[in-house]
């Protein structure tokens, strides 16, 4: 447990936020290495099935993603604030409340898999195997959330290095399960989404079973309240509008996937590899926008407003010098960086998820100043400034697409995600300002 009120940001943040980056990028190693080994081990088609499910796989993380959030702010602000009591309640309210909302999203996902694939209209000749993968990986829904959960409070309290240590166990029984299952077995799209269920179970309970531990050793007086219906009011306010606005990013990347299906298996498998690649380097920017929300909020519970424009400054710097190795590696090696997914063979494909990096890489060091602006804001507990900055971003995305795909063909899709990125990125600024004036 780390106490992030006392210290100056610049050492604080240093310290909390490398693990944190490091998880984060062990993370998305093994998501790159399902589609990676799907690609190079099944073939193209095999790796556009996943391609094709992932926009509504997405859509399932953005409620685990939320739930996080919510968890780890509000128990930031209890121990912040030092009280003990109250945050062992929330962190058990947390998990009761997340574990109904898995099971009621598992039976949904399970019956209407086969609708959202349609819906995206996924080809025919990768739409079997895309509901497959898809129906594998919503059993894991539990998992998924308890593992982020656990992440959540984990940060919370100040701890970014053990979640780094499950994620690199994680990571590297994901890989040796992938080559298993698809290379050795040959069990194609089936056998990353069950390699990928196993590795992340184990992880999700040895993670429970180490913050239990850890919550044990934390005393306080008398006993906390197993479920807490105030608690539960507070993190919702957190999680509802973190969900909503991933959500509506989700809903909105369904529509560019529905856009990109139109061009065939040959752009989805360039996409579905790009793709994976930009989630890698969006969500390490996201996970520093987290670990600022933590900052925040333990400084908001401790009375120390004062401190919130330096860590700012700091989770800037960081995300900029984050932001660095992956422009280079997209704008100037994207053909090499593709080629973890494709063979020599699939030219067509390479050469859309190239342009697709080439375009959209640069504007990484933007998105990673919009991102840590999040983290203050989801912190603060502004939420509705948080929500609307993402409005934009989903229209602007959309729309240019639809105008410019008739003149660049699949190409104008990639050229339309700078436009919201930068309408979301002045917004969420504007609304940060604000934010700080006001309080």
């Amino acid at each position: 447990m780390k106490d992030l009120t006392r210290e100056h940001p610049r050492h604080t943040l240093w310290r909390f936020l490398l693990p944190m980056l490091a998880s984060v990028m062990f993370q998305q190693f093994y998501s790159v290495a399902d589609s990676s080994i799907a690609g190079r081990f099944a073939g193209e088609d095999a790796l556009a099935a996943v391609g094709a499910s992932y926009p509504i796989t997405v859509i399932f993380m953005a409620f685990a993603v939320g739930s996080n959030l919510g968890a780890s702010v509000v128990v930031s602000r209890l121990f912040g604030a030092g009280d003990l009591k109250r945050m062992k309640s929330a962190v058990s309210t947390a998990f009761i409340a997340c574990g109904v909302l898995s099971a009621v999203l598992t039976l949904f996902g399970w019956f209407f898999c086969s609708w959202m694939m349609e819906l995206v209209h996924t080809p025919e000749n990768i739409f079997s195997e895309g509901e497959l993968y898809l129906k594998i990986y919503v059993y894991g829904l539990t998992f998924l959330f308890l593992y982020n959960v656990c992440t959540g409070i984990f940060t919370a309290l100040g701890d970014s290095r053990t979640p780094l240590y499950f994620l690199i166990g994680s990571s590297l029984g994901n890989i040796f399960l992938d080559f298993w299952f698809v290379a050795g077995l040959g069990l194609g799209v089936a056998g990353v989404a069950w390699a990928t269920f196993i590795a992340q179970g184990i992880s999700a309970v040895l993670a429970l079973v180490t913050l239990r531990f850890r919550l044990t050793k934390i005393s306080c007086e008398g006993r906390p309240r197993l479920f807490d219906w105030v608690l539960l009011g507070q993190i919702a306010a957190i999680a509802v509008p973190s969900i909503l606005q991933q959500s509506v990013l989700s809903v909105g990347n369904m529509f560019v996937q529905e856009i990109v299906n139109r061009y065939g298996s040959a752009v989805i498998a360039g996409y579905s590899g790009a793709i994976k690649l930009n989630t890698f380097a969006i969500n390490s920017f996201m996970a520093l926008g987290s670990c600022l929300s933590s900052y925040t909020a333990q400084n908001l519970g401790a009375g120390k407003r004062e401190r919130l424009p330096a860590g700012f400054h700091t989770g800037i710097g960081l995300s900029l010098f984050a932001a660095l190795p992956f422009v280079i590696l997209y704008a100037f090696f994207g053909r090499q960086m593709m080629g973890l997914f494709l063979s020599g063979e699939s030219k067509d494909a390479i050469e859309a998820g190239v342009l697709f990096l080439r375009i959209v890489s640069p504007m990484y060091f933007m998105i990673a100043v919009k991102l840590m602006t999040d983290g203050i804001i989801r912190g603060a507990g502004a939420m509705k400034y948080f929500v609307i900055a993402t409005v934009p971003d989903l229209i602007l995305r959309i729309c240019m697409a639809e105008l410019l795909t008739p003149h660049f063909g699949s190409t104008g899709i990639w050229m339309a995600w700078p436009f919201g990125w930068i309408a979301a990125t002045v917004l969420t600024l504007i609304f940060y300002r604000r934010i700080i004036l006001e309080k």
